[in-house]
């Protein structure tokens, strides 16, 4: 046992005092001191007065980006108040609001009915971790002014600067990020943007504006407003914007019970995606669900299942549809207000009412078994579209069964134009993946048969991105690329079974084959994420030109590189050899290329798109071309490694 001197008594014990507990441990109360940490800050203040809005006393809030990397929140709302607090005769109440944890109007009282702020820490917490804050409050025709320095000292006391302009009443919060606490004290406009659109669909008519006048940030950009009568009817039709809809209608329905309310918009589209619904609480958006989520999805199943069977869409002895076939497709926003919301932790992420859910369950049943009824075009529609989903989903749990039945790993062997290497053992061993059997004749010629195999591919692949699972393992090369690496796909891929630690993309250097690989590339990040993941996918990159320097051959990946090349030997005679394709090279050139292979994996290249990757692959692989041609405009860093 090790001893020690130290001793453990009441002197050990530290208590912090005031807004000194977020300063310490900011991470408790906003996330993280990265970007999400930093426009926690501005979500804190914007939510404040859009509790105002929902208490029926804003119509507009104004966001905008100070030049000196400051952030101003104006509204026009009631603003707070300014009298001296009951509790803190010292202290008016804003003062008591900014300075200490746990202060606010949403605790009781008559101030606020449903709100987004229900602990009492959010605008403190932008106090303590600012350098600097300021507050303008016009109330009862008079304006007062206040501000704090370094993490939340009270600098000016609130006093009365004279009348309010034009009558006008509101709060305006300004506040600077102390750098000391944030990685990063610059905004980014597009989280910006999209989160307050996002609020403003949640309220009705509510005009939410930001302004950027910082004049050196590259993203700067006009002052943006949205506002939307249509409230989250509009958010559905604005995120099924780029798809197509399986009927133009958007259905809407609501319910108020004992204070607590329930709005529910939908509309279904004719993708496969079942991840569609979005939900939100008090105007906070409950990524993680909870009861109102819980409500909804069982009540959408069992009315549905009822309208399939009362219109004999199903038979008596078909089996019931399940949720996910359901929500095939389907968009939908769940907002709920009420008044004493039980959040899982500050973040606000799951909500856990069970009332609440009792709430959409019924609200689901009698309104939604309603618009069903009267709308029996739409309702067929939908009905179809999920019995459609069952059968595919059905159809491809049998074709699964089948792929495992004829994998390596159940004995079947190997598909038979698979050329494989030698070795067993996977750390050394390299599948290619050849576009075209000619190329694939050569690079058997020039391969190392120990470690490398060999796996030609005739033309382009299917979409994964747009097939049904069961469409997708009727297609012979996929079914190929399957057996090869010998581990399963979708959420059965095991990377422990994989027979390479190296599965190398080769196709020529063309359009035709920067497609292919895009369909290679689509069908590994959607089948065999974590073979991506850990960085077992490379792509090789054939040249297009070949010239001779001295008495060796170069290899010229692309025109751009022949420019190059040419700007930095002018003096260069001997003629350039062009090579489309990998099978016009002899076994010499396709080993001295494909050896080469690029060190930055796939993964590496996930990294850099970040939380992009998966919406680039959506709409990069998408139908929409002018969706596709925007992403690539808006991301063309990202994107490159495509040549789309």
């Amino acid at each position: 046992m090790t001893s020690t001197e130290a001793t453990y008594s009441a002197a050990d014990i530290t208590v912090l005092e005031g807004l000194e507990a977020v300063r310490k441990r900011p991470g408790m109360y906003i996330g993280s001191t990265g970007p999400t940490g930093l426009h926690h800050l501005v979500w804190e203040v914007v939510d404040n007065a859009v509790d105002e809005a929902m208490a029926g006393h804003c119509s507009r809030i104004v966001v905008t980006l100070l030049p000196d990397g400051g952030c101003q929140v104006a509204d026009d709302g009631r603003g707070i108040p300014v009298d001296q607090h009951h509790q803190y005769p010292d202290l008016t109440a804003a003062e008591v609001v900014l300075t200490i944890l746990h202060a606010g109007g949403k605790f009781g009282g008559d101030g606020y009915k449903v709100s987004g702020g229900l602990h009492g820490v959010g605008i403190s917490v932008v106090n303590a971790l600012s350098s600097r804050l300021e507050v303008d409050i016009d109330r009862d025709g008079r304006r007062h002014y206040m501000d704090f320095t370094d993490g939340g000292n009270l600098s000016t006391r609130l006093s009365d600067t004279g009348p309010s302009p034009e009558g006008h009443t509101g709060t305006t919060v300004r506040f600077w990020p102390d750098p000391t606490v944030f990685d990063d004290v610059n905004f980014r406009v597009q989280t910006l943007l999209e989160r307050l659109q996002m609020m403003a669909f949640l309220n009705s008519g509510l005009e939410i504006t930001l302004s950027d006048e910082r004049s050196t940030q590259s993203d700067q950009v006009e002052p943006t407003t949205f506002c939307y009568e249509g409230g989250i009817r509009d958010f559905v039709e604005h995120l099924n914007a780029s798809k197509e809809s399986l009927f133009s209608l958007v259905g809407y329905l609501d319910q108020h019970e004992d204070g607590n309310e329930v709005e529910l918009a939908f509309q279904w589209n004719t993708g496969f995606n079942t991840d569609g619904l979005h939900s939100f609480a008090n105007g906070i958006n409950t990524i993680e669900g909870g009861m109102h989520e819980e409500g909804f999805r069982s009540a959408l199943t069992g009315v549905l299942n009822r309208y399939a069977r009362n219109r004999g869409l199903l038979k008596d002895n078909d089996d019931n549809l399940k949720g996910e076939d359901i929500r095939e497709g389907l968009t939908a926003i769940i907002s709920v207000r009420l008044p004493d919301p039980q959040f899982e932790g500050q973040t606000k992420s799951k909500l856990g009412n069970v009332d609440i859910r009792s709430l959409v369950q019924k609200a689901t049943n009698d309104k939604l078994s309603d618009w069903l009824e009267e709308n029996p075009s739409e309702a067929k529609r939908i009905a179809q579209k999920a019995i459609s989903a069952q059968r595919a989903r059905i159809a491809a749990q049998e074709a699964r069964q089948s792929a495992r039945r004829k994998s390596a790993l159940d004995g079947a062997g190997m598909p038979d134009k698979l050329k494989d290497c030698s070795s067993r053992d996977p750390r050394e061993s390299e599948l290619f993946i050849v576009e075209g059997d000619s190329a694939g004749g050569s690079a058997v010629q020039a391969r190392d048969p120990r470690t490398m195999a060999i796996l030609p591919i005739r033309g382009k692949i299917l979409n994964v991105e747009r097939a049904r699972p069961d469409r997708m393992l009727k297609n012979t090369e996929i079914q190929t690329l399957i057996q090869a690496i010998g581990a399963g796909f979708g959420d059965d891929f095991d990377l422990e079974k994989i027979r390479y630690h190296k599965v190398i993309l080769l196709c020529d250097a063309d359009v035709d084959g920067s497609h292919i690989r895009t369909l290679l590339l689509t069908f590994f990040f959607r089948q065999m994420r974590p073979l991506v993941d850990a960085g077992h996918v490379f792509i090789a990159q054939p040249p297009l030109f070949s010239t001779v320097v001295g008495r060796e051959k170069t290899y010229l990946k692309d025109d751009h590189a022949k420019t190059a090349f040419l700007a930095d030997n002018p003096g260069h005679k001997r003629e350039f050899q062009r090579l489309k394709g990998l099978g016009e090279m002899d076994f010499d050139e396709l080993r001295e290329t494909t050896m080469e292979i690029s060190s930055r994996s796939l993964l590496q290249v996930s990294v850099e798109m970040g939380s992009i990757a998966d919406e680039a692959f959506s709409v990069l692989m998408g139908e929409d071309v002018e969706s596709r041609k925007k992403f690539i405009q808006t991301n063309a860093r990202d994107v490159r490694f495509l040549d789309i």
